[in-house]
């Protein structure tokens, strides 16, 4: 017997930067200054489980800000369960501005100052893990859609076969096995 999930009532919010292929136009890309990438910044919410509740994908110039502002727009769009969101420190207060108006309390998880590298964070590494997971599919290793829409479906497509391996218990096939 299969019994229904509730929505989620906290999210977990980042951004990506990935490099484009070189047929992708000039219009919808940009450059992340932090990261050093040229391209598109694809951004996640997802629920305690890594699954993936909302997807945007902007230009690589655009700032955390205006990132979560949409994921923000999409989840309290979709969900009205979502209580909670946290988020890194490249995002600012005006998210947090913009949760309120949904009802959504936006928690920024500091990181320590003597942590070298990246560390995973309590109750965030859950989104880097999802990134992780979105890896191993290569029309997302790197942007080669034209359109924004269609680099977001091919992350929602990704997510299918994702959940479709948890529920079955199969793996995927790695480069690794002989």
């Amino acid at each position: 017997m299969v019994t229904a999930l509730a929505d989620p009532s906290l999210v977990v919010l980042d951004t990506q930067s990935i490099h484009v292929a070189v047929g992708v136009p000039a219009t919808t890309t940009g450059r992340d200054a932090a990261k050093r990438v040229p391209g598109r910044k694809r951004c996640l919410a997802v629920d305690v489980l890594g699954l993936v509740v909302a997807v945007v994908v902007l230009a690589a110039s655009t700032h955390e800000n205006t990132a979560g502002i949409a994921l923000l727009d999409q989840v309290a769009g979709q969900s009205g369960s979502v209580k909670k969101s946290l988020v890194d420190q490249g995002f600012k207060k005006r998210v947090v501005e913009h949760g309120k108006k949904h009802g959504i309390d936006v928690e920024i998880v500091e990181r320590i100052p003597d942590d070298k590298g990246f560390v995973p964070q309590a109750k965030r590494w859950v989104v880097e893990q999802t990134n992780g997971i979105l890896m191993f599919y290569r029309r997302l290793v790197r942007d080669y859609e034209h359109r924004p829409d269609s680099s977001r479906s091919r992350v929602f497509w990704a997510m299918t076969s994702v959940m479709s391996r948890r529920l079955t218990g199969a793996t995927i096939a790695s480069w690794r096995t002989a």
